[in-house]
């Protein structure tokens, strides 16, 4: 496979993977900062920067960004998350120096104009009030409270009202400045890219930032507990959490594994003991999230009030059984199947396949060979799954639940206090 990691004099690296099979090139620069390393005054800021990117710099207007870019037919875009913040573009052979141009003078030269600012902090907290009448998005939201309580990473990476309001100019510009650096950012690039070229471009667009230290993140710390909220909706949301491991555990990918057989498709146990057998639910999955220094495993679903109690405890019954029996061999082998599958394919995707690169020289220095992971995913054993399930069924439990009213607080408290039970 055609992936080549370079870097730059000043430590920012440069990855590729040509495909020269296809006609466009996806490239970005991925920075290793997120909402994690906000203060509590700042937060939302690394989401709120990420916007006033795009809202002018010394040579271009906001307009001239994106007239620029789609002039040559490319789309241009970020995101946020709690670890890193990504500003991508994909464009036809031949542009990718044009979106490479227009990425280094977003990420340099913005002007963080007070007018624009204005402006874009009222779309924000638009999108702040939109999170409120979705549950699914606070019952995530409270989950992640009560996993991580007064942590950076236990707050929504969208910052509240009040916060958002309070960040001017001065206080974008020195988060940039502070963890912005050379270090933490990685260019990638996949699609018919060659490599020494995307080098060349970036050295002489990148090459003037200074090398400099980026301050450490605060370590995450689990605890477990439970919040409700108690405006109703159409239905009721359950969202159930656990410590789950870090990327560099020894058993994330015996958690990928538990997570596709216990909720990750409709032969899941969940989908088929709550939702085909049962008819508890429409909606009930399963996910295993990560980060540098730990980690969340969660299960959603989606219920009437009324049913909330059968729910949950055919889920804590069914993850008792994982505990104590571990998964039959069928279910593990169709697991095992449909994470690789979900690896393979990721890389017929010159943009999945350029941010899944970032994201391994972030996290592990070097971009991971598909036959590493693949390997990974083969080595989880029975056994593992077992231990895996045991470690949850006797750990703290985070429970959020979301749309039943008064009760809603009930369930919650209900649920979490099983799990203490067991501890």
């Amino acid at each position: 496979m055609s992936t080549e990691v370079s870097t730059l004099a000043n430590g920012i690296r440069v990855v590729s993977h040509a495909m020269n099979h296809l006609e466009t090139v996806s490239l970005g620069v991925w920075v290793a900062a997120g909402a994690r390393d906000e203060v509590e005054s700042e937060h939302g800021i690394s989401h709120l920067l990420e916007h006033m990117a795009f809202k002018g710099t010394k040579k271009r207007t906001a307009r001239q960004i994106a007239e620029e870019i789609e002039s040559v037919g490319g789309e241009l875009n970020a995101s946020t998350s709690l670890e890193q913040t990504a500003y991508f573009a994909r464009v036809l052979k031949g542009d990718e120096t044009v979106a490479l141009e227009v990425l280094a003078d977003i990420l340099q030269e913005s002007q963080f104009d007070p007018q624009e600012l204005e402006r874009e902090r009222d779309v924000i907290l638009l999108e702040i009030a939109a999170t409120r009448d979705d549950p699914e998005d606070i019952g995530y939201d409270l989950l992640a409270e009560a996993a991580f309580p007064g942590q950076p990473v236990g707050r929504t990476i969208l910052g509240t009202t009040a916060s958002i309001k309070g960040i001017d100019p001065a206080t974008l510009q020195s988060f940039l400045d502070r963890h912005y650096v050379p270090e933490r950012m990685v260019i990638s690039a996949a699609g018919s890219v060659r490599h020494d070229q995307l080098v060349r471009h970036a050295e002489a667009l990148f090459g003037g930032l200074a090398r400099r230290k980026a301050p450490d993140s605060v370590p995450a710390r689990y605890e477990g507990g439970a919040r409700s909220y108690k405006r109703r909706f159409e239905q009721s949301h359950l969202l159930l959490g656990f410590e789950g491991p870090s990327y560099f555990a020894d058993d994330y990918f015996a958690a990928q594994v538990f997570s596709g057989l216990f909720g990750g498709g409709m032969s899941s146990r969940l989908f088929q003991e709550v939702r085909e057998k049962r008819g508890l639910c429409y909606t009930i999955y399963s996910s295993a999230w990560a980060l540098a220094d730990a980690g969340l495993f969660s299960i959603y679903s989606a219920t009437g009030s009324e049913m909330i109690t059968q729910l949950s405890d055919v889920v804590v019954k069914e993850l008792e059984a994982v505990a104590q029996s571990g998964p039959t061999p069928a279910e593990l082998a169709r697991a095992k199947a449909q994470l690789k599958a979900g690896l393979l394919m990721s890389l017929e995707s010159s943009s999945a396949r350029a941010e899944q690169m970032a994201r391994h020289v972030i996290a592990h220095g070097r971009v991971l060979a598909p036959e590493e992971l693949i390997a990974e995913v083969d080595a989880v054993g029975e056994g593992d799954v077992r231990n895996f399930a045991r470690r949850l069924h006797e750990g703290a439990a985070a429970v959020a639940v979301v749309g039943a009213g008064k009760s809603s607080a009930e369930h919650a408290e209900r649920l979490a206090g099983q799990f203490r039970r067991i501890a």
